[in-house]
């Protein structure tokens, strides 16, 4: 149903029923013919609809078994007093054609109203574009920037087209991660040597590249990240672990999840004595074929002596060292120390021996008795969470600079481990002891 456009201020809605059939025409000319006269001169609907006070009359009806209903719609440009008594005179129609009628104003509605609420709305909606589109315009533009310059640092290397970072020849350490979205993360946070697999076979550039390099393996924190790992620790040569948290992926961690991950890498050594899995890729030459990085004044390359470092193995002797008489030997079949050691230590020798090749740790109490045992993958927690006071920790692994900064939060003023792994900072008040300690001299770090 249309209205005319030009007499658009009110609109008079009414209802109509008759007990007949009765068309449209029929109700145009009774409106027409029995309000004629009946409003006066000045509202006449004829006079009224010629000077375009008023619109066209729309009637919409619908004849169903002997009786009609419908509509009508009558647009007025007249004031609100002049339209009201218009509807109201509506209403006095009886008869339609030969048919008893009645018609019932249902309401009169301001059009200028409903078009301002329109308006309104349609307002609103194009606010919100506006508002959506041109919010963070600017972080928009740095990030399109920002990872422009990501897409042109990113290369590939090698014959397999490997996606990399732009530093993989000149850096000396190398990051090994899943596939190219790993690669643009790391990118992301300003890591460039970084290089992906691309899959869980382990390409053979990636394996040359292992045999010169201190690498470190980035996985997911999934069971398909678990599986490549494995992969990688049977076909090249890796120094340190780095996992994502469990279930998520390298790709979507942020700047600080993904630089604490690589803070908290672990050592490889350390990392097979926690999950029992084996390194069969070992496939480094001598030393001395791999001393890009210089020597230092003793004539080791400074790479060797990271390595060693990493891998747990004891730093080079300085030049006094060298002049003292070496240590006096233990045999492989001894079962005691070779020199006295006192009683505390005599008594955590025995107990090192008693967790030997278990991937088991002790907590020693106050009075030298054991108050908890633990396989060695879970001692931080178990040291965490102790509720008893202990003097002591004894277990068949890598003493790490993390056990370390546990002890000295309990207290704890001895920890005795297998082998000493990378420690940035010792804690004052922890000694420290290994096999080889206990098997001599005592000595305290």
């Amino acid at each position: 149903m249309t209205n005319d456009p030009s007499a658009a201020k009110y609109q008079i809605k009414a209802r109509i029923a008759a007990e007949g059939v009765i068309d449209k025409p029929d109700v145009v000319g009774a409106v027409f013919g029995q309000t004629e006269g009946l409003l006066g001169d000045e509202l006449d609907l004829r006079d009224l609809q010629k000077s375009g006070r008023i619109g066209r009359i729309e009637v919409d009806i619908d004849s169903r078994k002997g009786r009609s209903e419908g509509e009508i719609v009558i647009p007025s440009s007249l004031d609100q007093v002049e339209t009201a008594i218009l509807a109201s005179g509506l209403e006095t129609v009886d008869r339609i054609g030969p048919c008893r009628a009645k018609i019932e104003v249902v309401s009169v509605e301001d059009i200028r109203i409903s078009k301002r609420q329109k308006v309104v709305e349609r307002a609103k909606t194009i606010l919100a574009k506006l508002q959506e589109e041109s919010k963070g315009v600017g972080v928009d533009l740095t990030e399109a920037v920002r990872k422009a310059v990501q897409v042109e640092e990113i290369t590939t290397y090698g014959p397999e087209h490997l996606p990399a970072g732009p530093n993989i020849d000149q850096a000396d350490a190398l990051i090994v991660v899943e596939g190219r979205s790993d690669v643009l993360n790391l990118l992301r946070c300003g890591i460039k040597n970084v290089i992906a697999v691309e899959g869980t076979s382990v390409p053979q550039t990636v394996k040359d590249l292992s045999r010169g390099k201190t690498v470190t393996a980035f996985t997911d924190g999934d069971r398909a990240g678990e599986l490549i790992l494995r992969e990688m620790l049977q076909t090249m040569d890796l120094d340190f672990v780095a996992r994502a948290p469990r279930g998520s992926e390298v790709e979507e961690l942020t700047q600080k999840q993904l630089l604490k991950c690589l803070r908290n890498k672990i050592p490889i050594n350390q990392y097979l004595e926690m999950t029992g899995f084996e390194q069969t890729g070992n496939t480094r030459g001598p030393m001395e074929d791999r001393a890009e990085g210089g020597a230092s004044p003793g004539g080791r390359p400074d790479r060797e002596r990271r390595e060693d470092r990493d891998r747990g193995s004891p730093p080079p002797r300085s030049h006094e060292d060298r002049q003292a008489p070496p240590p006096r030997p233990v045999p492989a079949a001894a079962t005691v120390p070779a020199a006295p050691l006192p009683p505390d230590l005599q008594h955590y020798f025995e107990l090192l021996g008693s967790v030997e090749n278990s991937s088991r740790s002790l907590i020693v109490g106050e009075n030298d008795t054991v108050v908890q045992e633990a396989p060695v993958k879970d001692l931080i927690e178990a040291l965490a969470a102790l509720q008893v006071p202990a003097k002591a920790v004894v277990f068949d692994g890598i003493v790490s600079q993390r056990l370390l900064d546990v002890a000295q939060e309990k207290n704890i003023g001895t920890v005795v481990g297998s082998r000493i792994g990378p420690i940035g900072k010792l804690p004052e008040k922890v000694r420290i002891f290994t096999r080889a300690d206990l098997g001599g001299a005592p000595a305290a770090a």
